[in-house]
């Protein structure tokens, strides 16, 4: 069994040890790129302000970027009896470089390793969420404008309110979700801070230069308190929670939508075959599964700040081993959050849309009542007897709902404005700034 990087001179109780460690092995495998990338900048770092040699530090790096190719091809491993991949980073440079590899510690704590590790992977599966949910909202918007014209019922209280469009549906999605984009901004400004040097949340006595790998890991600034930093544990995944959870509210209530409109009693929407499944013993049953379960794990991701919440409010300041169990929560939900992306984008187009003939349906005909008070305004009516009128007209059932909708404004049926919907989503788009850190994760991995 390996040593421990804190090992002392008496032995731990296995049951312990296992318990402590959890799931960590499993987890960390994730993390492997990121704290390599961490450590190849400390390293840089280190040689320059004179703690290692240079040519230390070149066999050190040259080591590094090997296994940073062997996190990507799925041969690294963390060995039985390693705790975590820090020590295995660790004990495969002390294997194949001897000494130099005991020094790439100086001026570094597993504390701020992970919590480096952490930020880099976060900032990894943001860029992958964000640029999904821009493809999903970019899809919504054409829907929208290619189904503009097909009206369907709108909806308050689940009773029929005024006339909708697909076009309006789908668009209100599509925008919505730049909501999302815009909360994820928010985690991705928190994350993309570095908190490398913060060692066990305290400092360093050795003269580290923060700044620099600040700028070889890409990160827009360093969290400059070192305390702070090492309290952005548990805070950095409770912001990643709610841009989680914020996301996960559009899609469910889009799946619900989906479920709801495509059922025969609505009948709006209609799912091919090969998107739903059957009953065991009802031979006409097409069920829309896929946007239940889609549903479903929206509804549950959208319990993840609660989890993130209790499991770290009650902590002071410091480190504590509490916070390992973080990544057991929002890992799997990041996984769960992108299929369930991908998934909304795969089917969506393949969805067919059933345009209703709302003036000639009697059960729509209450949907116009708007109009013909609007129209009475126009006249010169004013609005409250306008709308007594038309109110006491269907009472007594001789409302005739008027033939022509004369929705101008922007937003409206008449002027959609998704030309606009599309700027806004690019210009937060832009905002985000994932060139810059593409361009220093790829200098960093030059020999």
């Amino acid at each position: 069994m390996a040593d421990k990087l804190w090992q002392k001179d008496y032995p731990l109780d296995q049951r312990i040890a296992d318990f402590t460690v959890g799931r960590d092995r499993e987890l960390d495998l994730e993390l492997a790129p990121f704290d390599i990338l961490g450590s190849i900048a400390h390293v840089t770092m280190l040689q320059e302000v004179g703690l290692i040699d240079g040519a230390a530090a070149r066999r050190c790096n040259a080591k590094l970027r090997e296994l940073y190719s062997r996190t990507l091809d799925g041969s690294f491993v963390i060995e039985d009896g390693v705790e975590d991949v820090h020590s295995q980073v660790e004990l495969l440079l002390t294997r194949a470089l001897g000494d130099d590899g005991k020094k790439i510690h100086s001026g570094r704590s597993r504390n701020d390793q992970v919590l480096v590790d952490l930020r880099l992977y976060f900032r990894h599966r943001i860029q992958g969420i964000v640029e999904q949910t821009a493809d999903l909202s970019r899809t919504l918007t054409e829907l929208s404008e290619e189904h503009k014209d097909k009206l369907i019922p709108g909806y308050t209280h689940l009773q029929i309110a005024m006339v909708s469009s697909f076009g309006l549906w789908f668009g209100a999605y599509g925008e919505a979700l730049i909501d999302d984009l815009r909360l994820w901004k928010a985690a991705f400004d928190t994350v993309d801070q570095n908190p490398l040097g913060s060692a066990a949340g305290y400092g360093s006595s050795f003269p580290l230069d923060r700044d620099r790998t600040t700028e070889l890991l890409g990160f827009r600034e360093p969290v400059i308190n070192v305390v702070a930093a090492q309290m952005g544990r548990g805070k950095t995944e409770l912001t990643v929670a709610f841009a989680i959870a914020g996301l996960a509210q559009t899609i469910g209530k889009m799946a619900m939508d989906v479920c709801l409109y495509s059922s025969q009693n609505f009948g709006f929407l209609q799912l091919p075959d090969d998107l739903t499944t059957g009953s065991s013993i009802m031979p006409h049953k097409k069920n829309p599964d896929v946007f239940e379960l889609l549903r479903g794990r929206c509804n549950l991701l959208q319990t993840l700040p609660a989890q993130m919440s209790q499991l770290t409010g009650n902590l002071p300041s410091g480190y504590h081993r509490d916070f390992q169990l973080l990544k057991e929560a929002i890992f799997p939900a990041l996984d769960q959050l992108e299929d369930g992306l991908a998934i909304a984008r795969y089917a969506l187009p393949r969805t067919r849309v059933r345009a209703q003939e709302l003036p000639t349906d009697p059960r729509y005909t209450y949907l116009y009542s708007v109009e013909a008070v609007n129209k009475l305004v126009l006249e010169g009516v004013p609005f409250r007897d306008a709308y007594v009128r038309v109110g006491k007209d269907i009472e007594a059932g001789t409302f005739e709902p008027p033939t022509e909708l004369q929705h101008t404004h922007l937003g409206s049926l008449g002027d959609l404005g998704n030309e606009r919907i599309g700027a806004k989503r690019q210009a937060v788009m832009d905002s985000f700034d994932f060139g810059r850190v593409d361009q220093a994760t790829e200098d960093l991995l030059l020999p």
